[in-house]
Formats: C-alpha cells, structure tokens, sequence
C-alpha cells in the first residue's frame, strides 16, 4: 500500500524513480520474470523444431525430402565415423543439461532474500537493522491496532530497493477503513521515519482473523 502526495498548489507531480516502481511490484509477490523468459526461450525452441519436422514430413521442402529419414544419410553416415567423438558430446551436453535445471530448481524453490538495512557506517562504528527486527516491530504496532486481531510483516527485496510485505487479520467488527488509513499515516510512516527511507513499497493482505471457538457439550 504505497500513496503519492499531491502538492496544494495543484502542480503535477512528477513520477516515481523506476526502481521505486520494480519495488512495488517486489512488495507485492516474488518476480517469476527470469523463470517466464527461459520457460518462454525453451517453449520457442520446442516450437521451431516441431514445425520444422512437420514441414519436412508434408513435403514442404520437396517430396523427396519427406520420403527421407528425417536425419540426412550424411549426418549419420558423419556420426558413425566419430562415434566416440558423438558420445562424449552428447554426455557433456546431457550434463550442462542437468546442470542448469538443478540451478532452476534451486533458484526457483530457494527462500526469498530478506534485506538486512544499513543506517549509518562509519570508521568506530556501524549502524545495521536486521530484516528480522524491522518485521517483528511491525508486527507488533499492526497487531495492536483497533480491530486487528493479528498480523505478520516480512521485509523483501534487496538492501538497496526494500519492501515490505504484510499480512493483516482483521476482527468481525473492525472498521477495515480505519484499519488501513491506520496502517498508512502510523505504521508506514512511521517504518519510512525509523528507516530513513523516503520510499518503502509496501503491500498489505486483509484476511479475516477465523476464531476456533470449543464445541459445547450438551
């Protein structure tokens, strides 16, 4: 939940740094930017050879093409010659094969960086707040908030573009305005403050807080 100012003389205010922006979206949900171009980069390979086999089989490139085998007799003729040569590439290349999808399955499945923030550095001492303390006393002011029975703050993104993304369970007869314009002018503001940021894209979840209440006994 991340707001702009207007300034009172009605002037346009000018638009927001573009790492401010990819914060935004970071505070919102983990970018799966890098694992949509090489999904997008392998399903564009895919699709080229299976086009390029089915022109082949309908004779698009001559019919005596398409009677053929669809490797040309040469290329076998060239990979019999060289068989040890062809093994150990296509093992080499089944390896880099292996390789890159234990990195994928490592990036992909690896928990999300949680930035440690730098206030102040200098040659007798250094200044340093843990991702950890920043989300706990979020945390803490959220869930005392009129109307908000819980909540859970996690800080996200990189030390030098932080976000904050929190996660609020509200009460049965909480003013969910209240709540939010709360979480704006008091616990942002005053996270932004105590950060020294000028910008903390933050993104907040509303959840029903769900009471478990015991089962009477008749």
């Amino acid at each position: 939940m991340s707001t702009t100012d207007a300034p009172a003389d009605g002037s346009t205010v000018a638009a927001p740094p573009r790492r401010v922006l990819r914060g935004s979206r970071r505070a919102v949900a983990r970018s799966a930017r890098v694992d949509r171009i090489w999904l997008g980069l392998l399903g564009f390979v895919l699709l080229a050879a299976g086009t390029l086999a089915a022109l082949l089989g309908y004779g698009v490139f001559g019919a005596g093409r398409a009677a053929r085998p669809l490797l040309d007799p040469l290329i076998v003729d060239a990979l019999r010659a060289q068989q040890q040569l062809w093994r150990w590439v296509a093992i080499a290349a089944g390896v880099v094969l292996v390789v890159l999808g234990l990195w994928w399955a490592v990036r992909s499945l690896r928990p999300e960086r949680r930035p440690d923030l730098l206030l102040d550095e200098s040659e007798d001492s250094t200044l340093l707040v843990t991702a950890g303390a920043v989300a706990e006393a979020v945390t803490d002011r959220t869930a005392a908030l009129p109307g908000v029975g819980r909540a859970r703050a996690r800080m996200v993104g990189s030390p030098g573009t932080p976000a904050l993304r929190l996660t609020v369970w509200v009460t049965d007869d909480a003013d969910v305005a209240d709540v939010c314009r709360r979480l704006e002018t008091e616990i942002v503001a005053e996270a932004r403050r105590a950060l020294g940021l000028a910008h903390l894209p933050v993104a907040v979840r509303l959840e029903l807080d769900s009471v478990t209440r015991a089962p009477r006994v008749a």
